[in-house]
């Protein structure tokens, strides 16, 4: 079973025109979640290790822990889950505050092949950065170039009329923003306008994870159908992400960095930012918004 707790409540002097008073504030919860790989090589014995540790918003863990070995392309878009993925759990000791722990364990089947030079990084990511510990960009971009062949060409197409609405009703989603005002969230949209899921981090990059990660678990992947919708900046990382699991389209709020729209340009993807109002910059694949 998974747990959610992303809330936290503090006490704290509230200033307005100069005068305090005690309230409570709700916070977004951040804590660290270890991720362990039990695989097996050839007729070797099983192995575990430890592949990741990130800061997060509790919540989903399964979700983010599956998302983020089908982005670094331990996981196969495309091929069933439960052909790749033998069981996902906690374990380790539980956390008294949370009712579980912060570890999550993915035991993957027999026949599951990938590059073991992927787990000989250490993998360290915080909320705000989703490659530190890696060992380089340029690498990371090579690895990434490789598999952009898991984006295919689509059909689908945007709306210009409809893309300033699709951050409004991404907002009007986010249950728990609205309490804290401290999360990143990543969103699925159809090109009709319609929300399919959306997930909600400390760490844009973990909110695309477990958007990737359920969708990966509904044997929904490649994501060729669908728009991704983000309530941040476009980051590199986030790019890639999405080249993994095969999403055309990206809208987002904030603007992209130049190794974003590049990655963007050379992986076919629409790259939409600074959507505010009836405003917005489309950045590559201009043939898809009609």
């Amino acid at each position: 079973m998974e747990f959610h707790s992303p809330l936290a409540t503090v006490s704290v002097s509230r200033f307005e025109n100069g005068v305090a008073q005690s309230q409570t504030d709700a916070l977004a919860i951040e804590e660290p979640l270890e991720i362990r790989l039990d695989y097996q090589v050839g007729d070797l014995p099983r192995v575990q290790k430890s592949i990741s540790i990130t800061m997060r918003t509790p919540g989903h863990d399964f979700d983010l822990a599956l998302g983020f070995l089908v982005t670094e392309g331990i996981l196969t878009p495309g091929l069933l889950a439960q052909d790749q993925v033998v069981s996902t759990a906690y374990c380790g000791p539980t956390q008294p505050h949370l009712g579980h722990s912060n570890v999550v364990k993915i035991v993957l089947a027999p026949q599951v092949k990938f590059n073991l030079g992927t787990l000989e990084r250490s993998f360290y990511t915080t909320s705000s950065c989703g490659v530190c510990g890696k060992a380089s960009i340029d690498a990371l971009r090579l690895k990434s170039g490789a598999e952009l062949k898991l984006l295919q060409k689509t059909s689908i197409r945007l709306a210009k009329n409809s893309i300033p609405e699709l951050p409004q009703r991404l907002l009007e989603a986010q249950k728990v923003f609205a309490s804290t005002g401290g999360l990143h969230a990543s969103g699925l949209f159809s090109s009709a306008g319609e929300l399919s899921i959306l997930r909600e981090d400390v760490g844009r990059h973990n909110a695309l994870d477990k958007v990737i990660g359920w969708a990966f678990q509904k044997n929904q992947l490649p994501l060729d159908t669908s728009i991704l919708v983000l309530s941040g900046r476009i980051s590199f990382e986030l790019v890639q992400k999405a080249a993994m699991a095969g999403i055309p389209i990206i809208v987002a709020v904030g603007a992209p960095s130049s190794l974003a729209v590049q990655l963007a340009e050379e992986a076919n993807i629409t790259l939409v930012g600074f959507t505010r109002g009836q405003r917005f910059n489309v950045y590559t694949g201009g043939d898809r918004i009609v």
